[in-house]
């Protein structure tokens, strides 16, 4: 059999350059502001670039991350304007596009082709056997979804998607909505990040948010951040990390690569940051192997507790142990027995690496640890995080100023989304308090979260798929599982801002639903109204659109999902629901939330404050811990160490620089000095020789799960680059094909992007 000639490479001028040591400065302004000025001109950039994240602004839906006391005329970062550039974008996808284009063709777009087209403006209909969507007005549309739900046998035959840059506001109708239809199926995007650190910190504190203040950073004597990096998924966290920095503080990074930001940092809004060396972040950098946070932690806490054996009473904080917390003892016994070799096998480190950071922790009063899905998106992450708890715990170092457990979410309300209800599990106390409040039965069987859904689609179980906002498809593991099991849906609806790989990987049915952005002013009956959002540190506060919505018939989401409760409910239960009073003034909606979640028993009044309203938060507030116990947990986890087969690497999936989750706002990654391409795996420089590979090879990258077929990403260039040892790195989403579903985290079921087996076959036509 003769040979094919090769399959050309998807980014044929891919360039890679030296990594960066710093990361802003005047780079960072200028690669925020080209693009704007070159989408929107000059006039709707000012508008809009003076209204992000002030007090009568617009929040920003590029991450989570807390707004200052005292903030900047201008007060966003780059991927924030980059991210509101995407959004606010003059540029719309023309009536004609559907024709032209179908779905076949557009199945062979990436991502960044896609979201270039334009902001959708018009609702589309793809009928069954048809290629191609069709415009469709927004009451058929709405009459079409009604049938198709009321048609089922059974309202958990269909799951109801919301990612985190929904609205309070929306995510509370949204999750009344589909209680009255009478289903607790709401996957959402936290259950592919962060839910490993619901689950955690709720067993061990009793609250599954942040204890930490935005404040607190200036105030701690030493910031522990393990698992993220700021610079890219969060950079306004950066001017945090200076503050702690410019007060005595110190920083340790643990992390698998060095990242730009956490080595130094050219603060914009600062002229030091402009013209001079800015501000080296990271104290020290622990260069971890993948999966091995938990040992590190374990390693550290014994040290702590050698420490107050060699001296009685001066190192932990046993007052606050004796009257908060139960667990010491069968901590203490645990960690006796710790094997030194393994937690040195485990982590890639030296005894010394490990001894140096205890000293740091040892030496600060106030210490903050802070993560992101590097812990969060492996088997044993949710034990990983209580061990970070069980750290801060033994000196006190939770409820005091300057000192904490501060998870950093991305999505910018998927927190908050989280507290409206948008949860497959919540609480019995919130299910009787909405059925109180609206008077309909409310469903209390445990609904399907992200991972179980597309188990529910490709058995058959699940027939209708409705998302409000995100990229289900592209964010969710295991690829070509889940594209085809999003194909055996009757009936797929998308409500989005901009087209997606979601849009292309239909049931037999689908709908596109357009809505209003973040950015742009949404008038009900003639009246502005405005929405609100939780940021990571459980602050509430309001956000106004500052631009007129980029075409006429455009909904909001609110609307939206009013116009289909009053189309699909009718007369059953939940009809009552004034959904056209929520629709038409969301005052109406806060009024309800009021009744309904602790904390907001103002909200209407608290919101429009200038600086919004902070949520009661026990641990941090009064160190009260809502537990069984009524006392936080100190907890004791089997370590597990994660092997790695010879000839074989662990790789964990990560952000480009331009790029926020799935959206991707150009083919570069600055920082790591890749320029026109995505198609490349950062390896070892001393791992290629072991593999006999070499740089800029090109390599087919295999996962390897239980015996199972090879799971494929094929033609990737081989960039060497500083990763930890046996320890590898591909771009999210393209290497979410590489992640198997039933790889999930223990206790979450957040799927496991960060400790993939892989090995790399060179690439050669077949």
């Amino acid at each position: 059999m003769s040979e094919r000639e090769p399959e050309p490479e998807l980014y044929p001028d891919l360039e890679v350059h030296p990594a960066k040591q710093w990361a802003v400065g005047v780079p960072g302004i200028l690669h925020s502001m080209e693009p704007a000025l070159a989408s929107m001109g000059a006039a709707r950039t000012a508008r809009l670039a003076l209204a992000i994240n002030q007090k009568n602004g617009f929040d920003c839906m590029s991450c989570a991350w807390p707004d200052p006391g005292h903030r900047n005329v201008l007060e966003f970062c780059e991927n924030g304007m980059k991210a509101t550039t995407w959004e606010a974008t003059p540029i719309t996808v023309p009536t004609s596009f559907w024709a032209e284009h179908s779905l076949t063709s557009l199945l062979e777009q990436d991502e960044y082709w896609l979201g270039q087209q334009g902001r959708l403006t018009e609702p589309v209909y793809k009928p069954a056997a048809s290629d191609h969507y069709e415009p469709i007005s927004w009451d058929a549309a709405f009459r079409l979804i009604a049938d198709r739900l009321n048609a089922l046998d059974s309202p958990d035959r269909a799951a109801f998607y919301t990612s985190g840059r929904t609205s309070n506001e929306a995510a509370f109708v949204y999750q009344l909505f589909v209680r009255a239809f009478g289903t607790n199926n709401l996957p959402d995007c936290s259950n592919m990040c962060h839910e490993s650190t619901g689950t955690a910190l709720t067993a061990t504190i009793g609250i599954g948010k942040s204890t930490v203040a935005y404040d607190d950073f200036a105030k701690a004597d030493l910031v522990i951040v393990m698992g993220q990096n700021p610079g890219t998924n969060h950079p306004r966290m950066l001017t945090a990390l200076e503050e702690t920095k410019r007060n005595g503080g110190r920083v340790v990074s643990v992390n698998v690569l060095p990242e730009a930001g956490l080595i130094r940092y050219k603060n914009p809004q600062r002229v030091r940051g402009i013209v001079g060396k800015g501000t080296a972040i990271a104290d020290r950098f622990l260069q971890i192997r993948s999966g091995g946070d938990m040992a590190l932690l374990q390693a550290v806490s014994k040290r702590v507790l050698d420490a107050e054996d060699a001296a009685p009473g001066t190192v932990l904080d046993h007052a606050f142990l004796a009257e908060h917390t139960v667990g010491l003892e069968a901590l203490r016994a645990h960690l006796a027995d710790l094997d030194e070799a393994a937690v040195l096998a485990a982590t890639g480190l030296a005894s010394h690496e490990v001894d140096d950071l205890a000293a740091e922790y040892l030496a600060a009063e106030r210490v903050i640890i802070t993560w992101a899905m590097g812990l969060t998106q492996h088997k044993k992450a949710v034990p990983t995080i209580k061990e970070i708890v069980n750290l801060l715990l033994l000196r006190g170092n939770i409820g005091k100023p300057g000192a904490g457990a501060s998870p950093i979410r991305g999505h910018s309300n998927v927190q908050g989304d989280r507290t409206m209800g948008i949860w497959e599990r919540m609480p019995e106390r919130f299910l009787a308090a909405l059925e109180a409040e609206f008077g309909f039965p409310v469903p209390r069987a445990h609904g399907a979260d992200a991972l179980r859904t597309v188990r529910g689609l490709r058995n058959g179980e699940i027939d209708v798929f409705f998302a409000l906002g995100g990229n289900f498809v592209g964010a969710i593991s295991d690829t070509a599982v889940a594209e085809a099991a999003m194909r055996g849906a009757k009936l797929t609806v998308q409500v989005s801002t901009k087209l997606n790989r979601s849009h292309v990987v239909t049931g037999e049915e689908a709908l596109i639903l357009p809505t209003l952005g973040r950015t742009e002013v949404d008038l009900q009956q003639g009246h502005p109204q405005f929405v609100s959002v939780e940021d990571s540190v459980c602050a509430v506060h309001a956000s106004h659109g500052a631009i007129p919505p980029v075409a006429p018939g455009l909904l909001s989401e609110v609307a939206i999902v009013c116009r289909l409760a009053r189309a699909t409910l009718g007369e059953r239960d939940g009809a009552d629901v004034p959904w056209q009073d929520f629709e038409d003034d969301y005052d109406t909606i806060r009024d309800r939330i009021s009744r309904v979640v602790p904390g907001f028993e103002s909200f209407n009044e608290d919101v429009r404050r200038k600086d919004g309203f902070v949520l009661p938060n026990g641990p941090r507030d009064e160190r009260r811990f809502d537990t069984a116990s009524g006392r936080a947990l100190l907890t004791v986890n089997a370590l597990e160490h994660l092997d790695r087969p010879p000839g074989r690497l662990i790789l964990q999936t990560l952000r480009a620089h331009d790029q926020f989750n799935t959206t991707i706002y150009s083919l570069n990654d600055r920082y790591r000095g890749i320029r026109k391409g995505r198609d490349v795996v950062f390896v070892n420089p001393d791992d290629l020789a072991e593999l006999g590979l070499a740089d800029g090879q090109r390599v087919d990258v295999h996962s390897e799960w239980r015996g199972q077929a090879d799971r494929v990403l094929p033609n990737q260039r081989i960039v060497a680059y500083p990763t930890a040892r046996g320890c590898a790195a591909a771009y999210y989403p393209e290497a979410n094909v590489l992640v198997p579903l039933e790889s999930a985290a223990e206790e979450s079921n957040t799927p496991v992007s960060k400790a993939v087996i892989v090995r790399l076959v060179p690439h050669a036509a077949s």
